[in-house]
């Protein structure tokens, strides 16, 4: 069996050279470069023969850039960290000490290409999706689901100017917000693009610089904020079909569509008057004045529950090729899909990004991104291997496996005894699925009461505790 993730130690460690080969057994962060290496091309990870990633460095570009993916797959862990275990791999492998400073790494990953890190992402997420096959196809066609979510910046001056807190926060009280607008694959749940903005930018205005990425024969599924009448018309001329949650002051009344079917219909939509500020002049006159969408109802029943209605509205109008059941099913894979951002904030832990300017949030950004789908295309070979459902498979067991795994591999006496030991990872991975519990009920509520600190209502430097014994009394007035 071929292990790409895990294939033969070869002297490809460019940091530390061809001696390096049988030292190299006891340090689990050389095989990150061997695993990936049939994921992302090489040249990706070569330096350039001029300019700021053409010297030869202790920290090369292929050591930064593994480094930095190596560090988002393991949550918490700090660039001393990185450091200390780039320092055990160069003793072991005899090489001159090693500054114990986070200086040079910090600088490495400052001059990291942004451009290279897209190219990463872009790579990976074709490669979670090959090994995934067509298992979030419509008809053959490939689905891509669009979602924003917000991620919390380290308060700094460069994060404030670029990504300013809430309004409603004192200055100095609260931390700077990111908005992000993710492109994912219905196939394999992996990441496609990214783009960032402010809080206060609408979804619609972020989405509307995803459209380059989608290709004509795409189908685009989002919820309420992108079933509007500019998006679906733009797309369509694109070649691109839409599914999205009908927004919610559209009112329906399928006694004046054409019937299709029991609560499947077909709409006229009108061009409104109003331009779009989303729009130049020219390209919203491209716009076609009226357009053909097809709306469906369904109902979601789940025991012990209120059943739910659910309104679609579509571009996919033949109701012999997309009936109406497979367009409820794609769109109910699609609401366990945003699970993946909680995957993604909460599992590996981007939901505080703790760089202190604009120009690396983006990276760090990009490398927790990377560190998903690399999670994603052990999880979607896994599935096509033992012919299991890819929804199933833990994320965070995925996590788990891959480090323990990886250590014991680096162990390995042999490519047979490597081989055994992938075979066994994904083996693994299918045995611990995820219980099906369709229609539970997970509130978003903590348990654990927070320590009883005071409410920071004025800028650090500025702000006084109160006395107290056991509690604050701002917080916790005594009766008088």
């Amino acid at each position: 069996m071929d292990t790409p993730y895990f294939p033969a130690f070869r002297a490809r460690f460019s940091a530390l050279g061809a001696r390096s080969i049988k030292s190299l057994r006891q340090v689990t962060l050389d095989q990150l470069g061997h695993r990936l290496r049939e994921i992302i091309p090489a040249h990706l990870m070569s330096g350039e023969e001029e300019g700021p990633n053409s010297r030869d460095r202790v920290f090369s570009l292929r050591l930064t850039c593994e480094c930095f993916v190596w560090q988002m797959l393991n949550p918490g862990t700090a660039c001393r960290e990185v450091v200390r275990h780039v320092q055990a791999l160069g003793r072991s492998a005899g090489r001159a000490w090693i500054d114990e400073g986070t200086s040079a790494y910090v600088q490495a990953r400052l001059r990291l290409p942004t451009e290279r890190l897209e190219r990463i992402l872009h790579c990976t997420a074709a490669a979670a999706d090959k090994r995934a096959g067509d298992c979030g196809h419509l008809q053959g066609r490939p689905i891509k689901v669009v979602d924003g979510t917000t991620v919390q910046l380290a308060d700094t001056s460069g994060n404030q100017g670029e990504y300013p807190q809430p309004s409603t926060q004192k200055p100095g009280c609260g931390f700077p917000v990111m908005k992000l607008a993710v492109l994912f694959s219905l196939a394999s749940g992996s990441i496609l693009r990214v783009v960032t903005g402010q809080l206060r930018w609408h979804d619609l205005r972020l989405m509307r610089q995803l459209w380059d990425e989608l290709k004509s024969g795409d189908i685009l599924m989002g919820d309420r904020a992108y079933g509007d009448y500019a998006t679906v018309a733009g797309l369509k001329r694109r070649g691109v079909d839409v599914i999205a949650r009908l927004n919610q002051r559209r009112k329906v009344d399928f006694r004046k569509a054409r019937r299709l079917g029991k609560d499947d219909g077909l709409f006229v939509w009108t061009r409104g008057y109003q331009q779009s500020a989303l729009f130049t002049e020219q390209e919203w006159e491209l716009l076609p004045e009226i357009i053909k969408v097809r709306i469906v109802r369904f109902r979601v029943e789940s025991r012990g529950f209120r059943s739910q209605s659910v309104v679609l509205v579509t571009t996919l109008l033949d109701a012999n090729l997309f009936p109406l059941r497979d367009l409820a099913k794609a769109y109910g894979r699609r609401w366990r899909l945003e699970m993946c951002l909680r995957d993604i904030k909460t599992t590996l832990g981007m939901e505080v990004l703790r760089c202190k300017s604009p120009e690396m949030l983006r990276k760090e950004m990009l490398a927790f991104l990377i560190a998903h789908n690399l999670a994603r295309a052990v999880m979607a070979e896994a599935a096509n291997i033992h012919h299991a459902h890819l929804d199933r498979l833990s994320f965070k067991g995925t996590l788990d496996a891959l480090r323990q795994y990886s250590a014991a591999m680096s162990a390995a006496r042999n490519k047979m005894v490597r081989n055994h030991l992938w075979e066994d990872l994904l083996a693994n991975l299918v045995r611990d699925r995820v219980p099906l519990r369709p229609g539970r009920s997970e509130p978003r509520a903590v348990k654990r009461r927070p320590k009883q600190y005071a409410i920071l209502t004025k800028p650090r430097r500025l702000f006084e505790e109160v006395a107290h014994r056991n509690r604050y009394w701002k917080n916790h007035p005594r009766k008088s």
